[in-house]
Formats: structure tokens, C-alpha cells, sequence
């Protein structure tokens, strides 16, 4: 049966999850990159795989052929694939002439992808084989970008957990903030902790290697993206330990977080209001202006960005929107679990995808907007229905404060560009 039976519950973390496994709809792993560059001053991203990763890669960052970025692809040609050519001597010479060329790259990393993991081509033995050779100038370290198993934002997830092992070992007391943010948002979050009285804050990623925090027992870290399940667990392992809550979309969101993080660092009521209440005060007002089309609206989303469930609770709770489903590629409730507790139980809550079955669903509910990849968008707006593009909410400033009111606007717009389309229709 293509529905899970609704029991009765008081919020979503009580409801039960339709896990679905079929054909799925997801952009490549390998996207992360896109942003990972930007922020990390002096890494360099080397992907290992086809001429096809290349070609994406240059065409999702825009980069005009004569510049110099800081991610390429040492691409795996036929030889490579039929096994007639050593594919790690040829690794180790492309990485030699590109470290060669580029002085200022300190961090490298090698980045699986499709190919390189068909041929079972072993990037961990590479990467420590040439971090051997070209320590302590450069330290080389690999992930898997691969599309294969994953969604996009799982890119991020893979780059970040194969950095925490090698983070160096502290016994002092401080935040760690986890997850790539645009540095403008990122500097906002740094800034409302500082004027509560709390640091040291560390960030990872750090925008340079020299400044990659120290991980020990006595750190306590907060995640800024829901997809960072192998990351958490990684400094889980280190002996860290995770503060829970709703993740910093809207007001709510992002009252909860600092609230989490401010309790955890003994920060009186007094101080916590003095610091967010007039921001607190401009994300409410942004947000009802924004909004204002999306009172009553019903709202579907198909799994993509692992945003999902904390957008929902954004919606719902501060945008008057009625959740049908929730769909989201992976349910990290550890993650996750404080935005479903705040989720009023309804909506149907999805893992994993069968395409087909889910756009079914989305066709029957016909609802007001539909949060889906580039590949379903299109299709879905030739038969009448509102989408917006899942991939755009991870590149586009959408966390804390400052920036509650644009969020909001990204989900009024489609709706009110529908409604206008409409209204010229009839004239």
C-alpha cells in the first residue's frame, strides 16, 4: 500500500515513516564542492573520476575556462577503466605536477566519485601514500563524492567526517560550530554566542588549515546543517559531545539554537534577551511580511536536500503552511528529532524515494507548492503545479536571524508568481 497508516501521535517524531526504496531523483555528491571551495581559503578539491564530473563540476560553479579555482578532475580515462594502465601512478603524478604548480594548496583532498568507486580504485592508500610524500607542506585526504548511494549535501557530510580524525587533541572547554555557512551568516551566528559571553567558538571547516579547531572530551558542538550524521558521529568518537536542537531556520529555529547552546554555557535570561530579542523582534516582522502568501497553503516535499523536516517545521509553525508530506532521503533523528518534536502530527513523513510512487502521491494531493530536485521541477510545473527547487535553499543564506524573512520569500515567491499567472490567465 503507497501510505503508511497514520496512529495517532502528538508530533511527528511519534508518526510512523513510510521508507521507500526505489528509483530516486538526487543530484550528485559531488556538488558540495561548489561551496566547500569558496570556504576553505587553501584546500584543494581533486576529483577522480570521468570527463562527466568535470563537466558538471564547471558548469554547476560557473567558472570560466581560464580561471583557477580551487578544485579540478584528474580524469580517469578508457585505459584507466579497463585496467590497462596503473591508475595510482597516474594519480601520483597529477598531484605532483598540480602541488608543483599551486604552492599555496596546504590541505588537499581527494574526492571519489562514480568511476573511481566502480574500478575500486583504493583513494584512502593514496591519499596516505602522498600525504607521506608531501608532508608537512600538504596533508592529503580523500572522501567519496560518489552519487551512487547519496544525496548532494552528502558531499559536505563525507568532507567534513574525513577531516575530524586528523584534528589535532584538546582538554579545553569550547563550541564548535559544524557545517559550511556563507561567512556573512557565519560571522552573525560567531557574533550572537560572542556578545553572550561564550568562546572560545571554533568553526569547522576553518577557513584555513592552520586554523582547524582541536577536538578533546570537553568540547561541546552544535551542527548548522541537518545532513551532517557522519560528521557528528566522527567527533562523537573523538569524545565530544553534541547539543540538540531545532535546527536555526526563522525566529523559532534560531531562538531554540542559541537557547540550547546559552543553557549549556550557563547564560542567565537576562543576557539571552538582551542579545536576541531586537533581532528576534526584525526575523518576525520579515517573516510576516514575507509570508503573507503562504497562510493556508499546502506545501509537499520530496526528498533531495536533507533539509527537509527542519524547513517543514519552519513553515508550519512560523508561515501558517499545512505540511502533506515530508519526505526526506535519510532520517537522522538524533539530527533531527527536536524540529519533528515540534512538528503537529499529520503530514506523512518519508525516507528514501520510489520516484514513481511519490509523484503519484504528489499528483492525487495537487498541493499549492512542491519542494523537489531541477529533474522533477520542470515536468511537474507543465502540469499546473508549483515547485521550488530543493537545491537552491543549500546555496542561498537561509539560516539564522538576519536572514528568516528571505527564506520565507523564497517559498512566498513561486506561490504569488502562480497566483499572477492565474489572475492574467482569466483577464
Amino acid at each position: 500500500m503507497n501510505q503508511p497508516t497514520h496512529i495517532a501521535g502528538a508530533t511527528c517524531r511519534d508518526a510512523p515513516v513510510l521508507k521507500e526504496r526505489g528509483q530516486r531523483e538526487v543530484f550528485c555528491g559531488l556538488t558540495g564542492i561548489i561551496w566547500l571551495h569558496r570556504k576553505m581559503q587553501d584546500a584543494f578539491f581533486l576529483v577522480v573520476g570521468s570527463r562527466t564530473c568535470a563537466h558538471l563540476l564547471q558548469s554547476a560553479a560557473g567558472v570560466m575556462i581560464f580561471a583557477e579555482p580551487r578544485f579540478g578532475t584528474a580524469v580517469l580515462e578508457e585505459g584507466d577503466l579497463a585496467g590497462m594502465a596503473d591508475a595510482h601512478e597516474e594519480l601520483d603524478r597529477e598531484v605532483d605536477r598540480l602541488l608543483s604548480r599551486r604552492p599555496d594548496i596546504k590541505q588537499l583532498f581527494l574526492v571519489g566519485s562514480c568511476p573511481s568507486e566502480v574500478i575500486k580504485l583504493d583513494l584512502h592508500r593514496a591519499a596516505e601514500r602522498l600525504t607521506v610524500k608531501h608532508a608537512p607542506h600538504v596533508r592529503v585526504l580523500n572522501y567519496s563524492g560518489s552519487g551512487i548511494e547519496t544525496t548532494f549535501t552528502q558531499g559536505e557530510d563525507a568532507c567534513l567526517a574525513s577531516m575530524v580524525p586528523v584534528l589535532p587533541k584538546t582538554d579545553a572547554r569550547e563550541l564548535l560550530l559544524v557545517g559550511a555557512l556563507p561567512d556573512v551568516v557565519e560571522d552573525q551566528a560567531v557574533d550572537l554566542l560572542t556578545k553572550m559571553g561564550i568562546g572560545p567558538i571554533r568553526v569547522l571547516p576553518a577557513h584555513r588549515s592552520a586554523e582547524m579547531p582541536a577536538v578533546g572530551p570537553n568540547t561541546v558542538y552544535a551542527c548548522l546543517q541537518p545532513f551532517l550524521g557522519d560528521t557528528a558521529a566522527a567527533l562523537d568518537r573523538r569524545g565530544a559531545c553534541m547539543i540538540q536542537a531545532p535546527f536555526p531556520f526563522g525566529e523559532e529555529g534560531t531562538t531554540l539554537w542559541l537557547r540550547a547552546i546559552a543553557d549549556e554555557f550557563g547564560v542567565d535570561d537576562e543576557t539571552f534577551a538582551r542579545v536576541t530579542d531586537a533581532p528576534r523582534a526584525r526575523a518576525r516582522t520579515a517573516i510576516a511580511n514575507a509570508a503573507k502568501a503562504l497562510q493556508g497553503k499546502s506545501i509537499f516535499f520530496m526528498p533531495d536536500s536533507q533539509l527537509e523536516i527542519p524547513l517543514a517545521r519552519f513553515l508550519t509553525r512560523e508561515c501558517g503552511m499545512e505540511a502533506v508530506e515530508i519526505g526526506q532521503p535519510y532520517i537522522h533523528k538524533g539530527l533531527v528529532g527536536p524540529d519533528m518534536d515540534l512538528i503537529p502530527a499529520g503530514p506523512t513523513i518519508s525516507e528514501g524515494q520510489d520516484v514513481d510512487k511519490q509523484l503519484d502521491r504528489v499528483r492525487a494531493a495537487r498541493p499549492d507548492l512542491t519542494v523537489c530536485g531541477l529533474g522533477l521541477a520542470n515536468p511537474l510545473e507543465a502540469e499546473g503545479l508549483t515547485t521550488k527547487w530543493a537545491i537552491e535553499l543549500v546555496f542561498t543564506p537561509v539560516h539564522f536571524y538576519e536572514q528568516a524573512g528571505d527564506l520565507a520569500g523564497l517559498f512566498s515567491r513561486p506561490v504569488r508568481r502562480r497566483e499572477l499567472l492565474k489572475l492574467e490567465a482569466a483577464e
